[in-house]
């Protein structure tokens, strides 16, 4: 996906088996956990394009957040910051060839940020 396409929604969820089967049911979604992956369900929409996964509810995330696919997390959290963003979560890697981070805008907005190619083919 190119830099600034939405690529992915987490859904903060208590119990990821019920989740699992209502979003399953409410939109046909296609939910599974892939290896490595454990504990984390990721489903797709039925068009193959839009997905993400079925997180862990906690104190600090308790609404969906969308994560944008994005050439370079370091220059986008600059401009966050210049932008009078704040960073939330720093540049983390998720696989060997990709990495994600958090941050709020200005609104208290939190987004999420993607980088690399994640292979989820297992």
């Amino acid at each position: 996906m190119p830099h600034g396409d939405i690529t992915h929604i987490d859904i903060p969820v208590t119990d990821t088996a019920r989740a699992s089967q209502f979003y399953s049911a409410l939109f046909g979604w296609q939910i599974n956990e892939i290896p490595g992956f454990e504990g984390y369900p990721m489903w797709q929409a039925p068009n193959q394009i839009s997905g993400g996964g079925l997180a862990p509810r906690d104190d600090g995330f308790t609404q969906p957040r969308s994560y944008v696919e994005v050439d370079s997390i370091d220059e986008t959290m600059a401009i966050v910051t210049e932008s009078g963003g704040r960073i939330v979560m720093e540049k983390s890697p998720i696989s060997e060839t990709s990495w994600w981070a958090i941050f709020e805008d200005p609104d208290g907005n939190v987004v999420g940020l993607y980088e690399g190619v994640t292979d989820t083919s297992g």
